[in-house]
């Protein structure tokens, strides 16, 4: 049973977007076409022909419904009805050029509106927006979108703040880690921004659309040691090989830098991780127990030998 203040929740967000995109309204957009027939008209103008049974089923629409609004568009001479060539139980519709004007003005008018809608915003908060659309397609059935390329680059303003409380939430909520790992992460990149040497030491942020899924680092570990830190993949972005191409980046960096080693320090209970060094090559070397965190844990240090720029 759902509790009732969840459903009230929706319905609130129902009330508010409606009348924020204008649906309430007589007509969409400030025309003479209410939403049903907009979408309709939206629908005729995608296709070159479309049947009646097809835009019933894309619409989910009432067949009775569909043809009376069909019926008042044929009339006023907005679509064409002709029969079809392989099945002459079915009518093929079509777009008038009055039609297409009428469609023309909705889509201007509505990429006009949604355009607006985003330059009120600032460009986070547009990312916040998009990636809550998608968020809401998803969930609803809407049909799976291609994957969305990615890409990996180095660090900006604001980015040593997101690692941090990234990393401080989703320790926090996967394996119960207190507030001392959030103050660990915050020492690491403190250090890291005041004293690293962009030429032997980096940090990558990975980016989707704007928003971040994930993060890494190598740092100077003396000894030509290069140590691999922060790791962290965000979980709707896991099992995409996000994580394995922020490993591989770092291995491909520590070689042109001239490091014989890769290290890394990691805990026992991260089995996605270990996973991932592994399949990387990377080899566990030492182990040992200790209490951090909130938790009884087992430290581990990985290597991966590396020389002249080749794995060993």
């Amino acid at each position: 049973m759902i509790e009732a203040q969840k459903v009230e929740a929706v319905r609130t967000f129902n009330r508010f977007y409606t009348k924020r995109i204008g649906l309430l309204q007589q007509g969409l957009l400030k025309t003479r076409f209410p939403l049903t027939q907009a979408r309709i008209i939206f629908e005729l103008a995608q296709h070159e022909h479309l049947t009646t049974s097809a835009l019933t089923s894309e619409l989910n629409i009432d067949a009775g419904y569909l043809s009376r609004i069909l019926g008042t568009f044929e009339k006023n001479g907005l679509i064409r009805k002709s029969p079809s060539k392989f099945d002459n139980r079915h009518r093929l519709l079509k777009l008038t050029a009055k039609g297409r004007k009428a469609f023309s003005v909705l889509n201007e008018r509505s990429k006009r509106e949604n355009e607006a809608l985003l330059q009120s915003l600032s460009k986070e908060d547009q990312h916040r927006l998009l990636h809550a659309m998608h968020t809401l397609e998803s969930l609803l059935g809407a049909e799976a979108k291609p994957a969305r390329p990615y890409l990996l680059r180095t660090h900006k303003p604001g980015d040593i703040g997101w690692i941090i409380h990234r990393h401080g939430v989703l320790y926090a909520e996967e394996y119960g880690f207190d507030e001392t790992f959030d103050a660990l992460v915050a020492d690491i990149l403190a250090r890291f921004i005041q004293h690293h040497d962009p030429k032997c030491e980096r940090l990558w942020i990975a980016e989707r659309d704007g928003e971040r899924m994930g993060s890494v680092m190598i740092v100077d570990a003396g000894e030509e040691v290069a140590q691999l830190r922060i790791l962290l993949v965000e979980p709707k972005a896991r099992g995409k090989g996000i994580g394995k191409r922020l490993i591989d980046e770092c291995i491909d960096f520590s070689k042109r830098a001239g490091y014989r080693k890769i290290k890394l320090w990691t805990q026992s209970i991260l089995l996605e991780a270990r996973h991932l060094y592994e399949k990387a090559g990377f080899k566990l070397v030492e182990e040992k127990p200790h209490q951090s965190f909130g938790h009884d844990l087992v430290a581990q240090i990985w290597e991966l030998p590396l020389k002249n720029g080749n794995i060993l």
